[in-house]
């Protein structure tokens, strides 16, 4: 068995917790590493991601460790968000639109619970592209953000008001080919918006 090299493991692992990061408790049991070493490591990547070449950085953010874009680079972020994307929605992104779109207002963990998965990024990629807004909050502990479609969403899909959706399917194929159908719709009207 080859021997495997702990500091590239550490930079998969930052990359995979993504905007959650992961806490260095959880980085040495899983490295099967002493905090020395595991400090070595981390200070060996912050040395790396921090020349001027590189966009991204490591970060120590509340006891977790996480990839973090630089302040430097801010300007060219802000353009980005403003600026029309071209690109198609993720299959991730659709999902999460299509429970929107059925089940406004829903709150982010109500989505997630449908979808089974985490849905942090769709959300920021379907407000960034303005397809879904906030809509209010839920009654209750932690009031949750709730959220709905947008008149954008309604105009990218030629749709007058959401009584125009196609009828929710009761059968699990008829709802794959109606959101295949759906959706298709919307990809060549992002792709016609270029």
């Amino acid at each position: 068995m080859t021997a495997v090299n702990k500091k590239a493991v550490l930079e998969g692992l930052l990359f995979v917790a993504g905007d959650e990061g992961i806490e260095k408790d959880q980085l040495m049991e899983v490295l099967d590493l002493d905090a020395e070493h595991l400090d070595l490591y981390i200070d060996e990547l912050k040395k790396e991601y921090g020349k001027s070449e590189r966009g991204i950085q490591v970060q120590e953010v509340a006891g977790g460790m996480k990839f973090t874009t630089k302040k430097e680079h801010a300007e060219f972020y802000k353009k980005l968000v403003r600026s029309p994307s071209s690109a198609a929605l993720s299959q991730a992104a659709l999902e999460a639109l299509a429970v929107i779109a059925y089940r406004q207002p829903v709150s982010r963990m109500d989505i997630e619970e449908i979808r089974g998965v985490k849905t942090e990024r769709p959300l920021r990629t379907l407000q960034a592209k303005g397809l879904v807004e906030q809509n209010g909050r839920q009654e209750g502990t932690g009031r949750a953000i709730l959220y709905g479609t947008t008149n954008h969403f309604l105009d990218q899909f030629g749709l007058s008001s959401l009584d125009d959706l196609p009828p929710f399917p009761e059968q699990a194929e008829e709802k794959e080919e109606e959101y295949d159908l759906f959706f298709d719709k919307f990809q060549k009207a992002v792709a016609e918006d270029k």
